[in-house]
């Protein structure tokens, strides 16, 4: 990403439902643009998921 922006990836807690949770956001200057939360038990299947991806992409 250019122009100042990061891809952050952090483990964070629910205050309302009490669950934890994985966020990806976009980020620039310590605000956060774009936000996916992500169960943790579905992690693994897409960091698998975007090795199989840059393997064939020869990235």
């Amino acid at each position: 990403m250019g122009g100042g922006w990061f891809l952050t990836i952090s483990l964070a807690t629910s205050e309302k439902y009490e669950n934890e949770y994985v966020e990806i956001a976009k980020e620039r200057g310590g605000q956060k643009k774009v936000r996916f939360n992500l169960n943790p038990k579905y992690i693994r299947d897409l960091g698998e998921t975007l090795i199989k991806f840059a393997d064939a992409n020869n990235l």
